[in-house]
């Protein structure tokens, strides 16, 4: 059974945010990896167009979500599905760090707004 304890968790760090790492193929996962995000207040990551789903689960704090040009603020306990094809926008408009757990599959992949292909580290 494959443990990965929180002193394993590996940290990545991108547009202003934290990614820390439990589940991923580096991890003994086949299919899935996991993260949790920190978001720190005032934080805006750019635009970015997601090649597979993942399931945004805020845990603390608030943010507003952008999907398509249409923004949602989600505080904790709430869930976000983000779909294949999706732009997706994340802002931190308070004063608080916002924390969030994410899964997808491995191999996500996004595309930034200029074109850029970004294969984020955590997802792998």
């Amino acid at each position: 059974m494959p443990v990965v304890r929180s002193s394993e968790a590996v940290t990545h760090e991108m547009h202003g945010a934290r990614f820390v790492s439990y589940a991923s193929s580096l991890t003994g996962s086949r299919e899935l990896c996991a993260w949790r995000g920190e978001i720190p207040a005032g934080t805006r990551a750019p635009l970015h167009t997601v090649d597979r789903e993942e399931i945004f689960h805020l845990l603390d704090g608030e943010l507003l979500i952008t999907l398509d040009g249409r923004t949602e603020r989600i505080t904790a306990g709430d869930t976000v599905i983000v779909n294949p094809g999706t732009t997706l926008g994340i802002e931190n408009p308070t004063g608080e760090v916002a924390v969030s757990w994410v899964t997808t599959s491995i191999g996500l992949e996004a595309q930034l707004s200029d074109g850029t292909r970004i294969a984020p580290p955590w997802a792998r």
